[in-house]
């Protein structure tokens, strides 16, 4: 088991990250740090017997779990009136963005369609980007039975697209999960909505990453991958379009 000091230092790092990402704008992700961070100083306390320090521990718990209390009742606030909106800038040659990290705490037991409209799902690598935005559906715990991707048309090579596309909604439906696909010539924004609610919008689309050579590290962890830059923006609407 940890020591006290060590799991403190955890507890500190994490809130930390988490009064940064308030101050940005980022209360989704910030919730999740207070979240853990809290975690971490309860543990803390449960595991110190000196007076004065369970008293500091307290004392901290209180405050952050005041501040957490108040912002996820704002975030509510605004989901409920459809005002809300938070941004992430992904600075050129940064790293650390991988699609678990951008959407991961949008998915959640409501959870259940989702779609892409994104024009660039042509090539082979911005495929293998749609690809690895659907492991991480199948992977998570949301109960995801439905994706409608609409996308534009790989006129040098639309038969290969096509190919592409069809082994993935063949592949999808080995987990449970129906896989619609629409080609149009008339897309140019990017958009992702999740019939929970949330609705993101970046830049670039999915595809944001830099490419890297085969053994580079990077090339399979999109956590350690360049990215360039581009920027995201996240509302949330009570209610979302259905077909």
């Amino acid at each position: 088991m940890a020591s006290t000091s060590g799991i403190e230092a955890s507890a500190i790092s994490v809130l930390k990250r988490a009064v940064e990402l308030d101050t940005k704008g980022r209360y989704t992700e910030s919730l999740i740090c207070y979240q853990e961070g809290l975690q971490l100083l309860m543990d803390a306390l449960k595991g110190t017997t000196d007076e004065a320090k369970r008293l500091a521990f307290r004392q901290r718990i209180s405050e952050y779990m005041n501040r957490a209390e108040k912002l996820k009742n704002h975030v509510e606030k605004e989901k409920e009136t459809g005002k809300y909106h938070e941004q992430m800038h992904i600075a050129n040659n940064s790293t650390g963005h991988s699609y678990q990290k951008v959407f991961g705490h949008f998915l959640d037991e409501m959870l259940t369609e989702v779609h892409i409209e994104d024009p660039y799902i042509r090539q082979g690598h911005q495929i293998y980007n749609f690809l690895r935005f659907c492991e991480l559906l199948v992977v998570s715990s949301c109960p995801v039975k439905r994706i409608i991707l609409t996308t534009g048309v790989e006129e040098n090579n639309f038969a290969a697209q096509q190919t592409h596309l069809h082994e993935i909604k063949t592949s999808l439906s080995e987990h449970g999960i129906q896989f619609d696909i629409e080609f149009s010539k008339s897309l140019h924004d990017r958009e992702i909505r999740f019939n929970n609610g949330w609705i993101i919008k970046i830049g670039r689309g999915l595809d944001y990453y830099k490419p890297t050579g085969k053994f580079s590290i990077g090339y399979c962890d999109m956590n350690l991958r360049k990215c360039h830059e581009t920027t995201v923006d996240v509302f949330h609407s009570k209610f979302t379009k259905t077909r």
